[in-house]
């Protein structure tokens, strides 16, 4: 019986569980923190950790009680509330483009992502 199949079908559950909301964020850091996993692995997590960073900056930063009338509170809520749904829609697409076989890359992200492992 050929175990490779099961090590690769392994190998991608594990990197969707890194692509997780907010879990997989968790997991991610500790991925990086303790130097594991394979190159692929690394840069699925920094991936994860980039967009969770990203994601979390701005819902912080638009949950601020500013003094502003009730309508830009509303605004402010709705703009938060999309911005969440993209969050989680966009590492649910990684995720699918993972178990379809395709690389689980963002354009913009992923360049931010990378840049962070290089060494001054």
């Amino acid at each position: 019986m050929d175990q490779q199949p099961w090590e690769a079908k392994q190998k991608n559950l594990q990197l969707m569980l890194h692509l997780a909301p907010v879990l997989g964020a968790m997991i991610s850091l500790g991925t990086l923190a303790w130097g594991r996993g394979d190159r692929e692995q690394r840069e699925v997590s920094r991936l994860s950790v980039t967009l969770s960073a990203t994601w979390l900056a701005a819902y912080i930063l638009l949950s601020l009680d500013w003094p502003t009338s009730e309508i830009w509170s509303m605004r402010l809520m709705v703009t938060n509330s999309l911005l969440t749904s993209g969050y989680f829609l966009t590492s649910l697409w990684l995720i699918w483009r993972l178990a379809r076989g395709k690389s689980p890359r963002l354009v913009g992200f992923s360049r931010v992502a990378d840049s962070l492992d290089r060494k001054p």
